[in-house]
């Protein structure tokens, strides 16, 4: 039913398109499409409806990574859409935090919870607003800052020049390495962004498979979606960020480009990437496959990637991703948060949902990488 969905859409926006198999199929330069496809329509879309949205909390209690994700995703395609209005939104959105819903603010001890320090920073980029600069720093500093209470393995991380928060999750390559890589971009201090690159070097040599892909964890030998591309989204924004002379560059374009590789041989006909990464027989899922879409589309803007090879699968993911959003501006079949299991089932049989932030930040990921 899914992929009769994407074929009827996809029947739809070329005849929007003025019946071009060219406009749909071609530009390697990503940059038009048809009717009701258009990055910056999405962008205002998705950017809006977060606006009025819940907060999504961690245990209950603090803003969860996933929010922070959306978060950012609207801000930055604020900027490149030139959209102040949304800028302006999204900062009053912010303003309880400092006051009456402060207690939301994630404490500092854990990597999904660090990584919010991205956010603020964010938003000390564009107002230069020093409250933002000194709420946002110290996520980034404590990652670093082994606390007294630290465990023998923690403080094992630590001697070794790691984040005592290490633990070779994969999707800690992008809590990670965001939050370092916005405290470089606002400070300068290289310091920030080398100790990321180190970190991603260590967790590519531990833990990147053969064909480039990754294991959910070293004792969970499969494939899953969303983890790979946390994986590959953290890569993308390491490598946006990370000096040309950087010595830990060539390791980890490496690492991006052999799993940039495995993604275009397993992207489905339909555009998409399954839940299972090389099962073809699981079913599409939006959050992951909008990471790998956002992951190949900044290689291709970036220059990493060859255009002529690169640039079909980019445009054929953003197709087949557009109709998963709903009238409402929920982007729908996301897994939903998901530990890692030993059972190959269990991520077939994880419910699906509307909605979720895990999916809504990649899309709006996907919207800027394109407008840049």
């Amino acid at each position: 039913m899914k992929n009769m969905k994407y074929v009827l859409c996809l029947l739809l926006a070329l005849v929007a398109g003025g019946n071009s198999l060219a406009k749909v199929a071609g530009d390697p330069d990503l940059k038009n499409f048809p009717e009701g496809y258009a990055p910056k329509e999405i962008g205002a879309k998705l950017g809006r409806h977060f606006i009025p949205g819940k907060h999504f909390l961690h245990d209950g209690k603090w803003i969860h990574y996933a929010e922070v994700c959306t978060w950012l995703g609207a801000l930055r395609y604020a900027q490149v859409a030139g959209d102040d209005e949304l800028i302006g939104m999204l900062e009053k959105r912010f303003e309880p935090l400092l006051k009456e819903e402060k207690a939301y603010l994630p404490i500092k001890n854990h990597v999904d919870l660090n990584m919010f320090g991205c956010l603020p920073l964010e938003l000390y980029r564009i107002t230069k607003n020093q409250k933002y600069y000194d709420l946002g720093m110290p996520y980034a500093d404590t990652q670093w800052q082994l606390p007294a209470d630290a465990s023998d393995r923690e403080k094992e991380w630590a001697q070794k020049g790691f984040s005592w928060q290490t633990r070779l999750w994969i999707d800690d390559m992008f809590m990670i390495t965001i939050v370092q890589s916005q405290a470089y971009r606002v400070t300068g201090n290289k310091e920030y962004i080398n100790r990321a690159a180190k970190e991603m070097v260590h967790y590519l040599d531990e833990l990147q498979c053969e064909n480039g892909l990754f294991y959910h964890a070293p004792d969970v030998p499969f494939y899953w979606a969303r983890g790979n591309g946390w994986m590959a989204a953290g890569m993308a924004e390491l490598l946006k960020a990370l000096p040309k002379n950087s010595p830990e560059r060539k390791r980890i374009l490496k690492g991006y480009l052999t799993m940039m590789n495995s993604l275009k041989e397993y992207q489905g006909e339909n555009g998409m990437w399954n839940q299972l990464v090389d099962q073809p027989d699981c079913w599409p899922e939006t959050s992951g496959s909008a990471m790998f879409a956002y992951a190949i589309i900044t290689g291709v803007k970036q220059g990493w990637l060859p255009k002529k090879e690169y640039a079909p699968v980019a445009r054929k993911a953003w197709l087949a991703l557009v109709p998963y959003i709903n009238e409402q501006g929920d982007v729908t079949e996301v897994c939903v948060g998901t530990n890692k299991k030993n059972d190959k089932q269990y991520y077939y049989d994880r419910p699906r949902i509307a909605g979720d932030y895990h999916g809504q930040a990649p899309y709006l990921w996907c919207v800027t990488a394109l407008m840049e």
